[in-house]
Protein backbone atom coordinates (compact mmCIF):
# COMPACT_ATOMS: atom_id res chain seq x y z
CA UNK A 1 0.00 0.00 0.00
CA UNK A 2 1.21 3.11 -1.01
CA UNK A 3 0.33 6.80 0.18
CA UNK A 4 2.61 8.73 -2.82
CA UNK A 5 4.36 6.37 -5.45
CA UNK A 6 7.86 5.54 -4.42
CA UNK A 7 6.81 4.04 -1.21
CA UNK A 8 6.62 0.66 -2.64
CA UNK A 9 10.39 1.28 -3.78
CA UNK A 10 13.30 -0.47 -1.95
CA UNK A 11 14.49 2.54 0.41
CA UNK A 12 17.36 1.88 2.33
CA UNK A 13 16.74 2.59 6.12
CA UNK A 14 18.38 5.27 6.22
CA UNK A 15 16.69 7.33 4.36
CA UNK A 16 13.14 5.86 4.94
CA UNK A 17 10.98 8.39 6.80
CA UNK A 18 7.23 7.45 8.15
CA UNK A 19 5.27 10.44 7.79
CA UNK A 20 1.46 10.01 8.57
CA UNK A 21 -0.53 10.83 5.38
CA UNK A 22 2.21 11.38 2.62
CA UNK A 23 2.61 14.77 2.95
CA UNK A 24 6.44 14.55 1.73
CA UNK A 25 8.01 11.83 0.27
CA UNK A 26 8.92 8.10 2.32
CA UNK A 27 12.26 8.48 1.12
CA UNK A 28 14.28 11.43 2.81
CA UNK A 29 16.60 11.65 -0.69
CA UNK A 30 13.36 12.87 -2.78
CA UNK A 31 12.74 15.93 -0.19
CA UNK A 32 16.53 16.71 -0.48
CA UNK A 33 16.42 16.20 -4.44
CA UNK A 34 13.88 18.30 -4.74
CA UNK A 35 14.78 21.15 -2.55
CA UNK A 36 18.15 20.94 -4.13
CA UNK A 37 16.80 21.60 -7.89
CA UNK A 38 14.75 24.86 -6.72
CA UNK A 39 17.68 25.93 -4.82
CA UNK A 40 20.06 25.25 -7.84
CA UNK A 41 17.55 27.13 -10.16
CA UNK A 42 17.51 30.17 -7.84
CA UNK A 43 21.38 30.41 -7.60
CA UNK A 44 21.59 29.41 -11.33
CA UNK A 45 19.20 32.70 -12.17
CA UNK A 46 20.65 34.84 -9.86
CA UNK A 47 18.73 38.04 -7.79
CA UNK A 48 14.99 38.46 -8.87
CA UNK A 49 12.57 40.95 -7.58
CA UNK A 50 10.29 39.35 -4.92
CA UNK A 51 6.68 38.74 -5.18
CA UNK A 52 4.93 41.92 -3.20
CA UNK A 53 3.81 39.53 -0.65
CA UNK A 54 6.92 37.96 0.38
CA UNK A 55 8.25 41.68 0.33
CA UNK A 56 6.11 42.18 3.55
CA UNK A 57 7.59 38.95 4.52
CA UNK A 58 11.35 40.28 4.61
CA UNK A 59 10.02 43.99 5.88
CA UNK A 60 8.51 42.10 8.67
CA UNK A 61 11.91 39.88 9.58
CA UNK A 62 13.90 43.06 9.08
CA UNK A 63 11.59 45.51 11.14
CA UNK A 64 10.84 43.47 14.14
CA UNK A 65 14.40 42.79 16.46
CA UNK A 66 12.74 40.07 18.02
CA UNK A 67 11.72 38.14 14.49
CA UNK A 68 14.92 39.34 13.18
CA UNK A 69 16.41 36.93 15.49
CA UNK A 70 14.74 33.92 15.17
CA UNK A 71 14.56 33.96 11.76
CA UNK A 72 18.64 34.49 11.65
CA UNK A 73 18.86 31.95 14.41
CA UNK A 74 16.84 29.28 13.40
CA UNK A 75 19.01 28.81 10.19
CA UNK A 76 22.46 28.23 12.47
CA UNK A 77 20.68 25.81 14.94
CA UNK A 78 20.20 23.01 12.65
CA UNK A 79 23.43 20.71 12.95
CA UNK A 80 26.18 20.85 11.11
CA UNK A 81 26.60 17.44 9.78
CA UNK A 82 24.20 15.18 6.92
CA UNK A 83 21.82 15.39 6.42
CA UNK A 84 20.67 18.47 7.20
CA UNK A 85 23.01 20.76 6.27
CA UNK A 86 23.93 19.22 2.80
CA UNK A 87 22.42 16.99 0.19
CA UNK A 88 23.15 13.31 0.26
CA UNK A 89 26.41 13.83 -1.91
CA UNK A 90 27.23 16.13 0.65
CA UNK A 91 28.53 18.44 -1.74
CA UNK A 92 25.32 21.63 -1.89
CA UNK A 93 24.19 23.69 0.99
CA UNK A 94 20.43 23.70 1.52
CA UNK A 95 18.92 26.78 2.16
CA UNK A 96 21.19 29.31 3.81
CA UNK A 97 19.62 32.04 5.74
CA UNK A 98 16.43 33.84 5.89
CA UNK A 99 17.42 35.66 2.19
CA UNK A 100 17.66 32.61 0.76
CA UNK A 101 14.49 31.25 1.77
CA UNK A 102 12.83 34.06 0.73
CA UNK A 103 14.35 33.50 -3.00
CA UNK A 104 13.40 30.11 -2.84
CA UNK A 105 10.11 30.85 -1.69
CA UNK A 106 9.53 33.21 -4.61
CA UNK A 107 10.67 30.70 -6.86
CA UNK A 108 8.13 27.90 -5.69
CA UNK A 109 5.06 30.58 -5.25
CA UNK A 110 5.45 30.73 -9.15
CA UNK A 111 4.27 27.05 -9.99
CA UNK A 112 2.06 24.59 -8.52
CA UNK A 113 2.47 21.30 -7.18
CA UNK A 114 4.04 19.00 -9.56
CA UNK A 115 4.10 15.42 -9.18
CA UNK A 116 8.06 14.85 -9.04
CA UNK A 117 9.82 12.26 -10.81
CA UNK A 118 13.78 12.23 -8.71
CA UNK A 119 16.75 9.95 -9.01
CA UNK A 120 15.73 8.02 -6.25
CA UNK A 121 12.94 6.65 -7.54
CA UNK A 122 9.45 8.34 -7.93
CA UNK A 123 7.64 10.71 -5.23
CA UNK A 124 5.96 14.53 -4.99
CA UNK A 125 6.23 17.07 -2.23
CA UNK A 126 3.16 17.88 -1.54
CA UNK A 127 3.59 20.84 1.04
CA UNK A 128 6.64 22.95 -0.52
CA UNK A 129 7.11 25.40 2.03
CA UNK A 130 7.34 22.32 4.88
CA UNK A 131 10.11 21.21 2.47
CA UNK A 132 11.85 24.72 3.06
CA UNK A 133 11.13 24.87 6.83
CA UNK A 134 11.07 21.25 7.35
CA UNK A 135 14.18 21.27 9.52
CA UNK A 136 14.32 24.66 11.34
CA UNK A 137 10.75 24.24 12.52
CA UNK A 138 12.62 21.77 15.28
CA UNK A 139 14.98 24.13 16.50
CA UNK A 140 14.31 26.46 19.56
CA UNK A 141 14.77 29.48 17.41
CA UNK A 142 12.26 27.69 14.55
CA UNK A 143 9.97 26.69 17.95
CA UNK A 144 9.62 30.02 18.98
CA UNK A 145 9.18 32.09 15.57
CA UNK A 146 6.12 29.43 14.30
CA UNK A 147 4.20 30.02 17.83
CA UNK A 148 4.50 33.62 17.25
CA UNK A 149 1.57 35.94 16.34
CA UNK A 150 2.67 38.39 13.72
CA UNK A 151 4.42 35.39 12.17
CA UNK A 152 1.66 33.66 11.97
CA UNK A 153 -0.52 36.68 10.34
CA UNK A 154 2.58 37.24 7.77
CA UNK A 155 2.35 33.56 7.09
CA UNK A 156 -1.49 33.57 6.72
CA UNK A 157 -1.42 36.39 4.14
CA UNK A 158 1.43 34.25 2.02
CA UNK A 159 -0.88 31.24 1.99
CA UNK A 160 -3.86 33.32 1.28
CA UNK A 161 -1.94 34.32 -2.13
CA UNK A 162 -0.69 31.68 -2.85
CA UNK A 163 -4.10 30.11 -2.86
CA UNK A 164 -5.54 32.56 -4.63
CA UNK A 165 -2.54 31.21 -7.76
CA UNK A 166 -3.55 27.43 -6.96
CA UNK A 167 -7.25 28.75 -7.78
CA UNK A 168 -5.79 30.56 -11.01
CA UNK A 169 -6.14 28.81 -14.62
CA UNK A 170 -2.66 28.81 -14.57
CA UNK A 171 -2.04 26.80 -11.80
CA UNK A 172 -3.93 23.93 -13.76
CA UNK A 173 -1.00 22.86 -16.14
CA UNK A 174 0.26 20.27 -13.75
CA UNK A 175 -2.76 18.34 -14.05
CA UNK A 176 -1.85 16.75 -17.68
CA UNK A 177 -0.15 13.48 -18.85
CA UNK A 178 3.78 14.84 -18.38
CA UNK A 179 5.62 13.05 -16.31
CA UNK A 180 5.69 15.82 -13.70
CA UNK A 181 1.37 15.65 -14.32
CA UNK A 182 -0.79 14.77 -12.06
CA UNK A 183 -2.62 12.74 -14.76
CA UNK A 184 0.60 10.79 -15.72
CA UNK A 185 0.52 6.92 -15.26
CA UNK A 186 2.25 7.14 -12.06
CA UNK A 187 0.46 9.64 -10.62
CA UNK A 188 -3.16 8.17 -11.63
CA UNK A 189 -2.22 4.64 -10.93
CA UNK A 190 -1.48 5.39 -7.23
CA UNK A 191 -4.58 8.04 -6.63
CA UNK A 192 -6.69 5.19 -7.51
CA UNK A 193 -4.63 2.87 -5.20
CA UNK A 194 -5.27 4.54 -2.74
CA UNK A 195 -8.96 5.35 -3.46
CA UNK A 196 -9.84 1.89 -4.16
CA UNK A 197 -8.09 0.27 -1.37
CA UNK A 198 -10.77 1.20 1.51
CA UNK A 199 -13.74 -1.05 -0.54
CA UNK A 200 -11.40 -3.01 -2.83
CA UNK A 201 -13.06 -1.66 -5.59
CA UNK A 202 -11.49 -1.51 -8.97
CA UNK A 203 -12.61 1.69 -10.03
CA UNK A 204 -11.25 4.16 -13.31
CA UNK A 205 -10.09 8.19 -11.77
CA UNK A 206 -13.49 8.83 -14.05
CA UNK A 207 -15.62 5.99 -12.32
CA UNK A 208 -14.62 7.66 -8.42
CA UNK A 209 -14.80 11.36 -9.16
CA UNK A 210 -16.81 13.60 -10.77
CA UNK A 211 -15.31 15.17 -14.53
CA UNK A 212 -14.80 14.83 -17.40
CA UNK A 213 -12.08 12.62 -19.30
CA UNK A 214 -12.57 13.95 -22.85
CA UNK A 215 -12.04 17.72 -21.74
CA UNK A 216 -8.59 19.57 -20.93
CA UNK A 217 -7.26 18.64 -17.24
CA UNK A 218 -10.25 16.56 -17.03
CA UNK A 219 -12.60 19.49 -16.99
CA UNK A 220 -10.94 20.99 -13.86
CA UNK A 221 -10.24 24.39 -13.91
CA UNK A 222 -7.35 25.14 -11.69
CA UNK A 223 -5.08 23.12 -9.26
CA UNK A 224 -7.24 23.76 -6.31
CA UNK A 225 -10.49 22.40 -8.50
CA UNK A 226 -8.77 18.98 -8.74
CA UNK A 227 -7.60 18.98 -4.91
CA UNK A 228 -11.16 19.77 -3.76
CA UNK A 229 -12.74 17.37 -6.47
CA UNK A 230 -15.58 15.66 -5.60
CA UNK A 231 -16.76 12.28 -5.52
CA UNK A 232 -19.61 10.15 -7.48
CA UNK A 233 -22.59 9.65 -4.89
CA UNK A 234 -22.34 5.65 -5.56
CA UNK A 235 -18.46 5.22 -4.66
CA UNK A 236 -18.90 6.14 -1.08
CA UNK A 237 -22.06 5.15 0.26
CA UNK A 238 -23.31 6.49 3.80
CA UNK A 239 -23.43 3.53 6.25
CA UNK A 240 -26.84 2.60 7.57
CA UNK A 241 -28.27 6.03 6.04
CA UNK A 242 -31.12 5.37 8.21
CA UNK A 243 -29.78 3.76 11.50
CA UNK A 244 -28.82 6.96 13.90
CA UNK A 245 -26.72 4.20 16.29
CA UNK A 246 -24.23 4.07 13.21
CA UNK A 247 -21.78 6.97 12.86
CA UNK A 248 -20.47 7.73 9.55
CA UNK A 249 -16.60 8.61 8.71
CA UNK A 250 -16.06 12.55 8.03
CA UNK A 251 -13.57 11.90 6.23
CA UNK A 252 -11.32 9.58 4.12
CA UNK A 253 -8.51 8.99 6.76
CA UNK A 254 -6.13 6.41 8.00
CA UNK A 255 -6.85 5.80 11.79
CA UNK A 256 -4.17 8.04 14.22
CA UNK A 257 -5.69 7.43 17.48
CA UNK A 258 -8.37 6.34 19.88
CA UNK A 259 -8.72 8.13 23.54
CA UNK A 260 -10.95 7.77 26.18
CA UNK A 261 -11.93 9.92 28.98
CA UNK A 262 -9.75 13.25 27.50
CA UNK A 263 -9.19 15.91 29.76
CA UNK A 264 -10.67 19.17 29.27
CA UNK A 265 -7.21 20.85 29.47
CA UNK A 266 -4.28 18.58 29.32
CA UNK A 267 -0.30 19.61 28.50
CA UNK A 268 -0.54 18.54 24.97
CA UNK A 269 3.00 19.90 24.15
CA UNK A 270 4.36 16.88 26.39
CA UNK A 271 5.97 14.17 24.50
CA UNK A 272 2.56 11.41 24.79
CA UNK A 273 0.49 14.53 23.21
CA UNK A 274 -2.51 14.39 25.41
CA UNK A 275 -5.73 15.67 23.88
CA UNK A 276 -7.02 19.25 25.47
CA UNK A 277 -10.07 18.82 24.67
CA UNK A 278 -10.91 22.76 25.50
CA UNK A 279 -7.71 24.15 23.33
CA UNK A 280 -8.77 21.99 20.43
CA UNK A 281 -12.58 23.30 20.53
CA UNK A 282 -10.91 27.18 20.41
CA UNK A 283 -12.25 27.40 24.08
CA UNK A 284 -15.56 27.57 22.37
CA UNK A 285 -18.26 27.92 25.79
CA UNK A 286 -19.86 24.37 24.33
CA UNK A 287 -16.59 22.51 25.28
CA UNK A 288 -17.07 22.37 28.87
CA UNK A 289 -20.12 19.64 27.77
CA UNK A 290 -16.63 17.25 26.50
CA UNK A 291 -14.76 16.68 29.64
CA UNK A 292 -13.81 13.32 29.85
CA UNK A 293 -14.66 12.77 26.37
CA UNK A 294 -13.98 9.98 23.75
CA UNK A 295 -11.65 11.64 20.66
CA UNK A 296 -11.10 9.57 17.86
CA UNK A 297 -8.45 10.91 15.32
CA UNK A 298 -7.70 9.97 11.68
CA UNK A 299 -5.15 11.90 9.05
CA UNK A 300 -5.86 12.19 5.59
CA UNK A 301 -3.17 10.87 3.10
CA UNK A 302 -1.90 13.47 0.30
CA UNK A 303 -3.24 11.41 -2.54
CA UNK A 304 -6.71 11.20 -0.89
CA UNK A 305 -10.47 13.16 -0.85
CA UNK A 306 -10.23 16.27 1.44
CA UNK A 307 -13.85 17.45 1.64
CA UNK A 308 -15.75 16.49 5.33
CA UNK A 309 -19.12 14.84 5.45
CA UNK A 310 -21.46 14.98 8.68
CA UNK A 311 -20.90 11.41 10.70
CA UNK A 312 -24.56 12.17 11.93
CA UNK A 313 -27.43 13.87 11.18
CA UNK A 314 -28.90 16.27 13.01
CA UNK A 315 -28.46 19.95 13.42
CA UNK A 316 -25.47 22.59 13.03
CA UNK A 317 -24.94 24.17 16.39
CA UNK A 318 -22.11 26.07 16.12
CA UNK A 319 -19.35 26.47 13.09
CA UNK A 320 -16.23 28.59 13.05
CA UNK A 321 -12.69 28.73 11.65
CA UNK A 322 -10.05 28.90 15.02
CA UNK A 323 -7.12 30.68 13.47
CA UNK A 324 -4.21 29.12 14.39
CA UNK A 325 -0.17 28.49 14.05
CA UNK A 326 0.84 27.10 10.12
CA UNK A 327 4.52 25.57 10.89
CA UNK A 328 5.02 25.13 14.15
CA UNK A 329 5.90 21.64 15.77
CA UNK A 330 6.45 20.58 19.55
CA UNK A 331 10.42 21.32 20.56
CA UNK A 332 10.46 17.24 21.64
CA UNK A 333 11.27 16.66 17.84
CA UNK A 334 14.29 19.14 18.15
CA UNK A 335 17.86 19.36 18.70
CA UNK A 336 17.18 20.93 22.48
CA UNK A 337 15.33 18.14 23.30
CA UNK A 338 12.02 18.43 24.82
CA UNK A 339 9.31 17.61 26.94
CA UNK A 340 8.61 14.27 28.66
CA UNK A 341 5.44 14.28 30.90
CA UNK A 342 6.93 17.57 31.93
CA UNK A 343 10.40 17.23 32.47
CA UNK A 344 12.55 18.72 29.87
CA UNK A 345 15.85 16.62 28.45
CA UNK A 346 17.46 15.95 25.49
CA UNK A 347 15.49 12.63 23.77
CA UNK A 348 17.54 12.90 20.67
CA UNK A 349 21.39 13.75 20.99
CA UNK A 350 21.53 16.84 18.81
CA UNK A 351 19.69 15.40 16.61
CA UNK A 352 16.11 16.54 14.61
CA UNK A 353 13.42 14.17 14.28
CA UNK A 354 13.54 14.14 10.62
CA UNK A 355 9.63 12.82 10.77
CA UNK A 356 8.80 16.20 11.16
CA UNK A 357 5.46 17.16 12.11
CA UNK A 358 3.47 14.60 10.69
CA UNK A 359 4.10 13.04 14.14
CA UNK A 360 2.92 16.20 15.60
CA UNK A 361 -0.79 15.19 15.07
CA UNK A 362 -2.14 15.73 18.23
CA UNK A 363 -0.35 19.13 19.71
CA UNK A 364 -2.06 19.95 16.39
CA UNK A 365 -5.35 20.06 16.99
CA UNK A 366 -4.68 22.43 20.05
CA UNK A 367 -2.63 24.89 17.90
CA UNK A 368 -3.26 24.58 14.31
CA UNK A 369 -5.56 26.32 12.56
CA UNK A 370 -8.46 24.08 12.35
CA UNK A 371 -12.52 23.89 11.47
CA UNK A 372 -14.36 23.26 14.62
CA UNK A 373 -18.48 22.41 14.10
CA UNK A 374 -21.01 21.36 16.98
CA UNK A 375 -23.65 19.13 15.49
CA UNK A 376 -26.90 18.05 17.64
CA UNK A 377 -27.59 14.74 16.97
CA UNK A 378 -31.01 13.50 16.19
CA UNK A 379 -29.89 10.65 18.28
CA UNK A 380 -30.57 10.82 22.10
CA UNK A 381 -27.82 8.25 22.77
CA UNK A 382 -25.50 10.69 21.00
CA UNK A 383 -26.37 14.31 22.06
CA UNK A 384 -24.12 16.87 21.05
CA UNK A 385 -20.80 16.00 19.44
CA UNK A 386 -18.40 17.80 17.51
CA UNK A 387 -16.13 17.81 14.28
CA UNK A 388 -12.73 18.91 14.03
CA UNK A 389 -10.53 19.35 11.03
CA UNK A 390 -7.27 20.04 11.58
CA UNK A 391 -5.33 21.89 9.09
CA UNK A 392 -1.51 21.44 8.88
CA UNK A 393 1.14 23.90 7.26
CA UNK A 394 0.08 25.14 3.52
CA UNK A 395 -2.73 22.61 3.99
CA UNK A 396 -4.64 25.20 6.33
CA UNK A 397 -7.34 26.45 4.85
CA UNK A 398 -10.61 25.27 6.37
CA UNK A 399 -13.64 26.14 4.41
CA UNK A 400 -16.86 25.26 6.16
CA UNK A 401 -20.01 25.01 3.96
CA UNK A 402 -22.90 24.60 6.52
CA UNK A 403 -23.94 27.02 8.77
CA UNK A 404 -25.50 27.70 11.90
CA UNK A 405 -29.43 26.07 12.76
CA UNK A 406 -28.76 24.19 9.38
CA UNK A 407 -30.14 20.62 9.71
CA UNK A 408 -28.06 17.77 7.82
CA UNK A 409 -28.34 14.17 7.43
CA UNK A 410 -25.66 11.76 7.98
CA UNK A 411 -23.06 11.44 4.59
CA UNK A 412 -23.91 15.30 3.66
CA UNK A 413 -21.36 17.72 2.98
CA UNK A 414 -19.68 20.25 6.09
CA UNK A 415 -16.70 21.41 3.98
CA UNK A 416 -13.17 20.61 2.74
CA UNK A 417 -9.84 21.86 3.23
CA UNK A 418 -8.05 23.55 0.79
CA UNK A 419 -5.17 22.06 -0.62
CA UNK A 420 -5.22 18.77 1.41
CA UNK A 421 -5.62 18.32 4.97
CA UNK A 422 -3.62 17.09 8.62
CA UNK A 423 -6.34 15.07 10.11
CA UNK A 424 -9.63 15.60 11.57
CA UNK A 425 -11.48 14.67 15.12
CA UNK A 426 -14.50 13.59 16.11
CA UNK A 427 -15.20 14.19 19.64
CA UNK A 428 -18.22 12.30 21.80
CA UNK A 429 -19.34 13.74 25.25
CA UNK A 430 -18.36 11.30 28.48
CA UNK A 431 -21.30 8.88 28.88
CA UNK A 432 -21.83 8.30 25.60
CA UNK A 433 -21.33 4.97 24.70
CA UNK A 434 -19.64 4.88 21.67
CA UNK A 435 -17.44 1.89 20.31
CA UNK A 436 -16.18 -0.06 17.11
CA UNK A 437 -13.54 2.25 16.10
CA UNK A 438 -11.16 1.19 13.46
CA UNK A 439 -7.89 0.00 15.21
CA UNK A 440 -5.27 2.44 14.74
CA UNK A 441 -2.64 0.89 12.34
CA UNK A 442 -4.94 -0.34 9.58
CA UNK A 443 -2.89 0.14 6.57
CA UNK A 444 -5.72 1.37 4.24
CA UNK A 445 -8.09 4.68 4.43
CA UNK A 446 -11.29 3.95 6.64
CA UNK A 447 -13.95 5.07 3.48
CA UNK A 448 -15.62 8.67 4.18
CA UNK A 449 -19.38 8.20 4.66
CA UNK A 450 -18.51 4.72 5.78
CA UNK A 451 -19.07 2.99 9.45
CA UNK A 452 -16.31 4.18 11.71
CA UNK A 453 -18.32 3.79 15.55
CA UNK A 454 -21.96 2.55 16.98
CA UNK A 455 -23.15 4.06 19.58
CA UNK A 456 -25.86 1.41 21.84
CA UNK A 457 -28.67 3.44 22.24
CA UNK A 458 -30.15 4.16 25.67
Amino acid sequence: MVHQHGDEHDIPGEHRVHRHGGWLPADHRLQHEWLKTQIDYVDRVGKKELIPVLQDFKRLIEGNSRIYMYFNQMWEEIPLKKPYYKDPTGTKKQIRDYRHMLAVLNHIFTQPPQWTDAAFGVGMVGVPMVGVFDYVMATPSGHAAFLDPEVNKMLKKILNEWGRFLKSPKSAEVLATHKQGWFSDHAVKDLMEVANAPLRTSHRFEDMYICNPSAKYYGYTSWDDFFTRQLREESRPVASPDDDNVVANACESKVYNVARHAKLRDRFWIKSQPYSVLDMLGQDPLAAQFDGATVYQAFLSALSYHRWHSPVSGRIVRAFVKDGTYFSEPLFEGPAGGYVEGERRGTTGGDIDVRGISVAQGYLTALATRAVIFIQADNPAIGLMAFVGVGMDEVSTCEITVGQGQAVRKGEQLGMFHFGGSSHCLLFRAGVPVDGFPIPGREENVPVRGQVAVVKGR
